[in-house]
């Protein structure tokens, strides 16, 4: 699971970009407004029960970066007194409902049906009423524009893109991205539209997003994560994130045995479990790896948080992130990144500032430098952390709700309870 326990940026054309601020006690404003105004501003509107709709939820044994957001603005919006149903597929060992954080989760349909029956249950009215809706779109979009008639947004954490032919064979990769780019965008150009990274932002305005409709804003760090222990003795590596083609956990484990010509002593621990695991182990099988590369599966958070503290780097080679929370979190524990060059990881990793980007081919030559510069790693560290003590979830609960806020206020009507 991708960190389950898991400085802002200005877009390039300033505007639609709300950032995080360093606020770790009392509430995160911005601009004087905070979650419990706003939100009264809402209800005070018609406004008090929002469903959010989402291919998983936080407790899906799946569940990753995507998740961990909903939850964070949903819980804060909830404890401000918004009425939230979190309306997600159904997951082997859950129940159908549950309440989590002050909101409720209901898990019905698999991957693929929970589209249709989401869509039909919304319509007929079986979920109870809404006076607002929150789509998060995954790959496969909600289509809410075209049958919900009540204020509504979009959560779009990345363009999936190169990620399709990973996920699915060829004609169904190809239907995959003729769907995410060419036939539904035209359908959300007029809905306002949160995304967590300004280089995303920038990919939909490719996709013929309105540039007025599209808002970036930071993903939070959570406290828990802050610096502590030991570092390992030996040169070490901690990449954390669920084991699935995307992730590119091969890659990473190619560009550490090269790093390996230049620091024989590296160590590596891979957090967290998936489909690729057996392809993992036959790859450290074949390498005669067992000795410096381990495979932890998943780890309670208070182990996640000592793998970030002990590790001299922190890494990732992924296809494609939305925003690169575990680079984040090893940041905020005072380890420095070196990740592949895509548009995630670009906000967060700054790129010889916080850490290292590199394109495949460089990833192992970039990894070798920071981890035989003790001068480099530690400059590299000091700004990571620093940076990462910006970057709070009360900040991005609040960003993501001044757009839901003026989403409500431009709808043209008042809701009233019916």
């Amino acid at each position: 699971m991708a960190a389950a326990w898991l400085p802002g940026r200005t877009s390039p054309d300033g505007t639609r970009s709300v950032a995080s601020r360093a606020v770790h006690g009392g509430p995160e404003t911005i601009g004087g407004e905070t979650i419990e105004s706003l939100v009264a501003e809402v209800i005070a509107h018609g406004v008090r029960r929002v469903h959010v709709l989402a291919w998983r939820d936080l407790d899906d044994p799946d569940a990753g970066g995507s998740e961990v957001h909903a939850d964070e603005f949903m819980r804060r919006w909830a404890a401000a007194g918004l009425d939230i149903l979190h309306r997600t597929s159904a997951a082997v060992g859950l129940p159908a409902e549950a309440r989590r954080n002050g909101y409720g989760v209901v898990r019905r349909g698999n991957r693929y049906s929970v589209f249709p029956r989401t869509i039909v249950s919304e319509l007929a009215g079986r979920m109870g009423r809404s006076d607002a809706l929150i789509e998060v779109w995954n790959g496969v979009p909600w289509f809410s524009p075209v049958w919900y008639r009540r204020p509504h947004m979009m959560i779009l954490h990345h363009v999936h893109g190169p990620m399709w032919d990973q996920l699915m064979p060829p004609p169904l990769a190809a239907a995959g991205r003729f769907l995410e780019a060419r036939l539904a965008p035209p359908f959300y150009r007029r809905s306002e539209t949160v995304t967590p990274s300004a280089a995303t932002r920038n990919e939909l305005l490719q996709l013929g997003f309105h540039p007025a409709r599209v808002t970036a804003v930071d993903n939070g760090v959570d406290p828990f994560f802050s610096p502590g222990g030991v570092r390992t003795p030996y040169p070490s590596i901690v990449a954390v994130a669920r084991m699935a083609p995307v992730k590119r956990f091969g890659l990473l484990l190619a560009a550490a045995l090269a790093a390996r010509a230049r620091v024989p002593e590296l160590h590596v621990r891979l957090v967290g479990d998936g489909p690729e695991r057996p392809a993992l182990e036959h790859w450290i099988a074949g390498h005669g790896a067992e000795g410096w590369i381990e495979l932890t599966g998943h780890l309670r958070r208070d182990q996640l948080r000592d793998e970030y503290r002990r590790a001299w780097v922190v890494a990732s080679a992924s296809l494609a992130e939305g925003w690169g929370l575990s680079l984040t979190e090893g940041a905020a524990c005072g380890t420095p990144a070196v990740a592949t060059d895509i548009r995630g990881h670009q906000c967060s990793v700054v790129d010889g500032t916080t850490g290292l980007l590199a394109p495949p081919d460089g990833l192992g030559a970039a990894l070798a430098a920071v981890l035989t510069d003790d001068a480099l790693r530690t400059r590299l560290a000091s700004a990571a952390l620093a940076r990462a003590n910006t970057l709070t979830w009360d900040a991005s609960a609040l960003g993501v709700l001044r757009v839901f806020h003026r989403t409500v206020m431009l709808h043209g009507r008042r809701w009233r309870p019916r």
